[in-house]
């Protein structure tokens, strides 16, 4: 086994085993060059990847092209390559590094230079005066406002068929859809906005974050004062460094984060089964990734009234009941467990509200514990029945 596949298989241990066998097998297939990693061996790591001027990134016959720029490499370009090589028309071919408007025009497809967009003659450029398309505009289906960069480009017109080559789920499916939506609101943005240099936020930032995708990928570009400013070995290491952390971050959605969703569909539609309210939902099983899941079924579901609790078990077999908060990025709470029993625990907590097997309510009020599912229900109907008779209570 060549040492990237290996280096990728020990970074992947965690995952799945189905999808480590095949992601594994997709990277031995390439009889002459990897086509995530790089080179099979040695003595044609020169010749892969990179570099100025217009040097040929791959051996062999290579009836397709990929074109890009030379010099300084950015994580947006790297990141539209690696998406490229995934495709079948597009595993085995040459990548030509380069800003020469006649090597330009040879190739197939080019991403991040030429001062051009053009789908129809794949032309993936976002440099140029008159570009501002973002998801939004291109597909107004989507969201998402931030200007693309040949990263989020390439992604939008072939993310689906990446997702599906690399999954084995069919164009169409639900579940496909749902993570192409998660990868680009969750890796593939934050590319486009570092490159096109927007904020995340208004107002100057309180910390620097200075170990993203995007700055790790800058870091492997020649240093202003090394003897060599070659860049081909840094574009071949950022290729790694994108490719794992891209097939990492699938298997995460895929086989954790998505099955999560129909856990939490389920609860969300049986919830009348967990009481008349509606407003609680009850999982089998603690450690489940919720909240994202629950906004969005909320949504797409309408359900009203929303969801104020959810309860599940914990690793000792007791069961907790958490406050579902207002929005994912705050503290407030949609209903907070009573004021009085904050702080309180066991026998003066069970005492003081008047329901068996108490352990704790959390002194910030959002989330308690009890010995049964029963109790800790009780906790979740006392709390809602007593926001109907003072609606003040809640929201904090």
């Amino acid at each position: 086994m060549c040492t990237p596949v290996r280096r990728w298989l020990q970074l992947t241990s965690g995952a799945s085993a189905s999808f480590k066998a095949a992601a594994a097998a997709t990277l031995r297939s390439r009889s002459r060059v990897d086509r995530r990693v790089g080179p099979v061996d040695a003595s044609r790591r020169a010749v892969r990847y990179m570099s100025s001027p217009a040097k040929r990134l791959c051996t062999g016959d290579m009836s397709k092209k990929i074109g890009t720029h030379n010099g300084t490499f950015h994580c947006d370009e790297v990141l539209a390559c690696f998406f490229l090589r995934q495709l079948p028309e597009y595993q085995d071919a040459e990548i030509k590094r380069t800003r020469d408007p006649a090597e330009l025009a040879q190739c197939d497809i080019v991403v991040d230079v030429g001062g051009e967009f053009n789908p129809k003659t794949h032309r993936y450029d976002h440099h140029q005066r008159t570009f501002s398309e973002s998801f939004h505009s291109l597909c107004p289906e989507k969201l998402w406002v931030t200007k693309l960069s040949s990263a989020g480009l390439v992604y939008l017109h072939f993310g689906r068929r990446l997702l599906a080559q690399i999954t084995k789920l069919k164009e169409g499916d639900r579940q496909l859809e749902v993570l192409f939506d998660k990868l680009y609101e969750s890796f593939v943005e934050e590319v486009d906005g570092v490159d096109n240099g927007i904020s995340q936020c208004d107002g100057e930032a309180r910390y620097a974050v200075s170990t993203t995708l995007s700055a790790r990928v800058g870091h492997l570009n020649p240093r202003w004062n090394s003897k060599s400013q070659d860049t081909e070995e840094g574009f071949k290491k950022a290729m790694v460094l994108v490719g794992e952390e891209f097939l990492d971050r699938l298997d995460y959605y895929q086989n954790s984060w998505l099955p999560a969703r129909g856990v939490v569909e389920d609860a969300v539609k049986t919830r009348y089964e967990a009481d008349p309210s509606g407003e609680v939902v009850v999982f089998s099983q603690g450690g489940c990734p919720w909240k994202e899941h629950l906004f969005a079924l909320e949504k797409e579901l309408q359900v009203e009234p929303p969801v104020k609790f959810v309860l599940y078990p914990d690793q000792n077999g007791q069961w907790r009941v958490q406050c579902v908060p207002a929005g994912l990025n705050t503290f407030q709470n949609r209903l907070s467990l009573l004021e009085e029993w904050r702080g309180v625990r066991d026998d003066a907590l069970s005492e003081l509200c008047g329901i068996k097997g108490c352990i704790f309510v959390h002194a910030g009020g959002f989330i308690g514990g009890n010995q049964t599912r029963e109790g800790a229900l009780e906790m979740a109907r006392r709390t809602l029945q007593a926001s109907a008779r003072s609606p003040a209570n809640g929201g904090t």
